[in-house]
């Protein structure tokens, strides 16, 4: 394609220098759309120390899946540089600015899948988005943990276990009263699971608890 598509895929993805899309490649019997993109420049900041204009070691290739564009499926390719610094003496993979570390969805991508599953069964969402459902399980994992780790239930004083059916068996979940979520799931009932979900609350002041209170067929 032309140098002014390219442009104009360029602004489209929000991409700013030195990250630009060089090449486009439309493959209507797939409907399917490729974007490589590229870094032009021999010298970045250090990732790991932040010392400028340390030079490019090497380049890896890396993809990722885009949302998509006209309806066709979308993905990025990139040779991602690594930098090899001379102030702190480690080479380190540059951060692109359209991914995560690690994950293989774009960040637009991965908005519109833990969107879709706040509403939907992961399956049914991974249906939507032709993609396999674990990808979308490790996403919502991540997320969920990095989630959990900025809670704070310092101020619990009253616990409850209740239990669920899912599937016709039996599933604990552990919540504090007059609260709207729970601190714990489980997908056993058990004096076992209820051990582990009380482990849960170390760091939530557990001594402080004032009353716990369960609401299960078969006491725990």
């Amino acid at each position: 394609m032309g140098i002014a598509v390219e442009a104009l895929f360029t602004s489209a993805l929000g991409l700013q220098p030195p990250w630009v899309v060089d090449d486009v490649r439309l493959d209507t019997a797939k409907r399917r759309i490729d974007f490589e993109i590229g870094c032009h420049t021999s010298r970045l900041a250090c990732p790991a120390c932040g010392a400028a204009t340390q030079p490019v070691h090497d380049r890896l290739r890396r993809s990722w899946r885009h949302l998509d564009f006209f309806q066709f499926e979308a993905w990025l390719h990139c040779d991602v540089p690594r930098v090899a610094c001379g102030a702190c003496g480690k080479t380190t993979q540059v951060a692109v600015p359209w991914a995560r570390p690690g994950s293989g969805f774009t960040a637009a991508f991965e908005a519109l899948a833990l969107t879709l599953c706040l509403d939907l069964p992961v399956r049914q969402a991974a249906e939507l988005l032709r993609c396999k459902d674990k990808r979308l399980w490790r996403r919502i994992e991540f997320y969920v943990a990095q989630a959990r780790a900025l809670e704070d239930f310092a101020g619990v004083r009253t616990v409850g276990i209740d239990e669920t059916s899912l599937r016709r068996g039996r599933n604990s979940f552990m919540r504090p009263r007059n609260l709207a979520h729970a601190l714990k799931l489980s997908s056993t009932k058990s004096a076992l699971a209820a051990s582990r979900h009380f482990h849960h609350l170390d760091k939530w002041s557990r001594e402080g608890m004032e009353f716990q209170c369960q609401h299960c067929q078969t006491p725990l």
